[in-house]
Parts: structure tokens; sequence; C-alpha cells
């Protein structure tokens, strides 16, 4: 395939991507005026906006390991992202006509209307958020293994980022002068039905797109290869019967919750040490970027504009708070544009600079950004700086996911046990080196040898001193019966890439939750929203300071 063929490929495969960003950002956009006008306090109001993240941190973990694990005949990922896909466009039904579909019941009247409305917000939020998970490990299971997986991951960021400004642009048209007004209704219809469009073209495209043949799952290969045979006494074994016939996903997915539970959690209270310093930097990375995010227009009403929101309509004070707020929707606009730009250039910058100095590089930038914004008063410079994090932005959607294709490149995530094997040439070398680097074992007398590439440094065989019998170099075979029950619980298993996808997105649905809880009482307490830009500067020191700890490339799993 050409590299101009690949890059439409990729395109049309991430057209899904760009189809969820736009109804995120238009359709949560119209949620707070649509619930306040329903009737629901401004106090509620945010823990309404909270449902579809606490409801994704208790679905994606789920989503991510069944799709490991499923054998529909469709493929692994692509009938969860059909089910998910039917969770957002039921939403975007209910939203715009929550009025017209509590009509139909005679008792309630104006509180099932809110309950239609606050289920239909909690049914986009969650749903669009969750199918995320699948789409990454799709493009993963599509070009994880080749060098293109950095352009895949470019070009997804890519289209997040134009789904991001083609939302914030259709909340700026006055539907109700438009024709279709005139057959569909109010501005509101209007709206959602033209993201209804978008998303079924979004949706059939993509699915069109990844009609690739099916791939054996990685959650339930469980063959003793020579390398699992060799570094484990045993693999941890799902007690899932594997049958000859397909399910679909609902019933993969409802047959599985209860047993995938333990696992799940097992497999999170033993996650390996280089996916736990990814997620704190994630996490730490993501509270910075949504503390901006989440209150940056509110920031520039009331801190720069001197704006008041409970101000009565028409209201000087109420006039310099809309102001404010246009004011920062086009500085929101200008870091989506400038997460575009950096997300057609992140794979061509990654070659030339380096993944660890674009990451730390994209960070410093926000920080600095965020800083400035915080102690300058000029509406220019603040506009100016709030476009520079879109680096940031576009950095966090692309290279974290093109760390753990690198961690899984040899299929081999294994569950850490903090143990080091000590070289002859006195290297230390660390489980996480053995499973993450490419490398050819071989059988000699005095123990195994690995054939590390990928470093000139790491070009040689290391020959171990610890001998065959030794519990993580044995296999089954070599275990005496009355053993194997405890060693099994010191083993390691392979980890499937949905699982550590859904990990990663946990951090930006843990870091909406977090500022929606506190961020408020913090404001509150101190009398001022420069807070909120202020937090955003404190998580983006220790993300840099997190960040240092990842690591970027094969010989940072040496160390």
């Amino acid at each position: 395939m050409t590299s101009c063929n690949l890059q439409w490929h990729l395109i049309f495969l991430n057209f899904l991507t760009c189809g969820l960003e736009i109804c995120v950002a238009a359709g949560i956009t119209y949620v707070p005026p649509l619930l306040l006008e329903a009737g629901v306090e401004e106090q509620y109001m945010t823990m309404v906006l909270g449902i579809g993240p606490v409801l994704g941190l208790i679905l994606v973990p789920l989503i991510g390991y069944a799709s490991d694990t499923c054998q529909s005949i469709y493929g692994q990922r692509r009938p969860f992202i059909w089910l998910l896909s039917v969770g957002v466009l039921i939403s975007l039904l209910i939203i715009p006509h929550s009025d017209t579909l509590a009509s139909f019941f005679s008792w309630g009247g104006k509180t099932v209307h809110i309950y239609f409305l606050i289920c239909g917000v909690g049914l986009l939020d969650c749903c669009a958020q969750v199918c995320f998970t699948p789409l990454e490990a799709l493009l993963s299971d599509l070009y994880g293994d080749s060098e293109d997986c950095g352009q895949a991951f470019a070009t997804f960021s890519f289209m997040i980022s134009i789904g991001g400004c083609i939302g914030y642009l259709l909340t700026s048209v006055n539907w109700n002068y438009t024709f279709m007004s005139l057959y569909i209704g109010g501005q509101y219809e209007c709206l959602f039905s033209v993201l209804t469009c978008i998303f079924i073209i979004s949706v059939l495209v993509t699915m069109k797109t990844s009609q690739v043949l099916c791939k054996k799952p990685q959650g339930l290969d469980f063959s003793p290869s020579f390398t699992s045979m060799s570094f484990s006494r045993c693999c941890f074994v799902p007690k899932l019967k594997v049958r000859s016939w397909k399910c679909n996903p609902v019933f993969c997915l409802l047959s599985l919750c209860w047993s995938i539970t333990p696992k799940i959690y097992h497999s999170y209270c033993q996650v390996p040490k280089v996916m736990k310093q990814l997620f704190a930097a994630q996490l730490c990375s993501w509270m910075a970027m949504m503390s901006f995010l989440l209150f940056y227009t509110d920031f520039i009403g009331e801190g720069l504009y001197k704006g008041i929101p409970s101000a009565a309509p028409g209201t000087e004070s109420r006039l310099r708070y809309d102001e404010g707020i246009r004011m920062g929707s086009l500085g929101l606009f200008l870091q989506c544009a400038t997460s575009t730009l950096f997300s057609i250039l992140m794979n061509k910058l990654v070659k030339y600079f380096g993944s660890r100095q674009i990451y730390l590089c994209s960070m410093v930038t926000f920080t600095s950004s965020a800083l400035v914004i915080c102690l300058s008063q000029n509406i220019v410079i603040v506009t100016f700086m709030s476009s520079l994090t879109g680096f940031a932005y576009a950095t966090l959607q692309t290279l974290p996911y093109t760390f753990i294709c690198l961690y899984h490149k040899e299929k081999e995530m294994p569950l850490l046990r903090p143990v080091e094997f000590m070289t002859k040439n006195g290297n230390t070398l660390t489980k996480e080196a053995v499973y993450f680097a490419p490398n050819t074992p071989n059988h000699h007398n005095d123990g195994i040898s690995i054939q590390a590439r990928g470093t000139a440094s790491a070009e040689r065989f290391l020959h171990t001193e610890i001998s065959t019998d030794h519990q993580y170099f044995s296999n089954s075979a070599f275990v005496p019966a009355d053993e194997k029950k405890d060693i099994c619980k010191d083993c390691h298993t392979k980890r499937g890439i949905g699982l550590d996808f859904a990990i990663l997105d946990s951090t930006l649905l843990l870091s909406q939750v977090f500022p929606s809880l506190f961020m408020g009482m913090i404001v509150q307490l101190m009398e001022s929203v420069t807070v909120y830009i202020a937090s955003s500067v404190f998580f983006g020191v220790f993300a840099i300071y997190l960040a240092n700890k990842i690591a970027f490339d094969q010989k940072d799993l040496w160390t």
C-alpha cells in the first residue's frame, strides 16, 4: 500500500472517531442549557454531567477485556463498536425529543421529561467515551505490529481534532434561520438531526473500511510458546470455555460481566511497571488538560471580562460574561485547530526529535501557557496561549497509544513481579526487557540466551546465570503437581491490548470526574476563578515529572 493510499485508508478508518468527537463537542455543548430549561437546578447540573464518565469507568474495562476475548465472526472489536454506536444513536434521538417522549406518559409530566433528558445525556457521554477504546484497539490490531503504528494514531488524533472543530462550528450556527427549521423544528432539533446524519455516515464508512479478516484473539491464545514456557512456570488462564459457535456482542458482554470481574481486578492489581508509569503520567496530564478545558470559558467570562453568570439577562454584567464566553469558545476552537496541525506533523516530529522530547516538550509548553494565562490580563495573549495548548492535546491523543503498541509488540505483556535477572557481564535484565523488547530465545547448556535488538548496547547475547529449574524459567512440565496451585498465583500472563487501552482511557474519564467533584469547592473557598487555570499548572508540573519515568522506547525497557 502506497503512502497516499495508506493515509486515505487511515482517514476512512477513523471516520467514526471524527463522528464521535463531533457529537461529543456539539451535543454536550447544548446539554447545560437544555437541562436548565427543563428545570434542573444548576447545583445538580454538574452531577448530571458526571454520570457519563462514572458509567464509563465501569464499562471501559469490561468492554476492553470482552473485546479481547470475543469470538464473533465479525471480529473482536467491530461488534462492540456497533453496539456502542447504537447507544450513541439512541441518545441523539432522545435528547432533542425528550419532551415529546414524555408526552406519551400521562403521569409525571415535567419530571418524566427531565428523566428522559438525563438518560439521553448520560447515554451519549458514556457510549461516546467508551467507544473510543475498541476503536483504538482496532487500530492496534491492524497496525500495531507495523511501522505505520505511529501514523495510524497520529491520524486518530487528527480526526479527533477535526471533529472538535466541526462540532464547535455546528454549535455556532443559528439553525432557526435555515430551511431545515421549516421541516424539523427549532435549534435543538435541527442540530441533533445533523449530528445524527453525520454519525450514521461515519459509522458506515468506518465499518466498511475495517472489513478485514478476523484475527485470533490475544486473550484466548493459551498455546504454550517457547517464551511463555521459558519465563513463567505456568500461565494464568481465564476460566472461559471457548465455544465453537460465535457469540454476538450483547451476549458476549453480559455473559462475561460476572466471570471476568475478578480477572479484571487481578489484572488491575498486577499492572506492569511500565503501564503504571504511563498511567500516572497520563492521569496527571489529562487532569491538567481537563481542568483547563472544562473551566476555560468560565475563567474568561468571570476572570478577564468581570462578568457575572447569575446576573439578569440584558444587564451589563451578563453581557460581559456572554462576551467572555464567546472569546473563550474562540480560544478552544484555536486549540482544536492547533491540535489538528500537530496531529498531521506528529509522525514526522517523532521521527526527527524522538517521542521523549516531543512528549516532554508538549507538557512543558502546556504548563508554561497555562502559567501565562494565570498571570496575564490581556485577552489577545491569553487567547494565543490557549491555542498553544493544542500541542499537548494532540500529543496525549497519539503517543501514549503508540507506547502500548510498543509494549505489546512481542505479544508478551506480563503481570509484573519485581524480579530482576543478573547477567554474567553485570547487566540487569528486567522482565519488561525480556517481554517487551524484540528478542530471540535459544537453548544453551548453561541456561538461556537472549539476543536483544534495538539499541547498540543491546546487540549482544545475554547468558543468564539462573538455572532452568528456576520458577520463572520453568514450564509446567517440570513442576510437581502439588506445587502448581501456589505457583500460579505468582505467574505471568498475556495481557490483551484492549484491556490496557481501557486502563489508559480510564485516565481521561477520571480526569473529568475529579475536577467536577472538587474544583467548585476550591474556587468557592479561594473566591477566585483563577484557581481553575492554576490547578492546570499544578497538575502540569507533576505530569512533567512523571513523564520522565515513562518507557518511551525499547532501550528504556532495559533500565
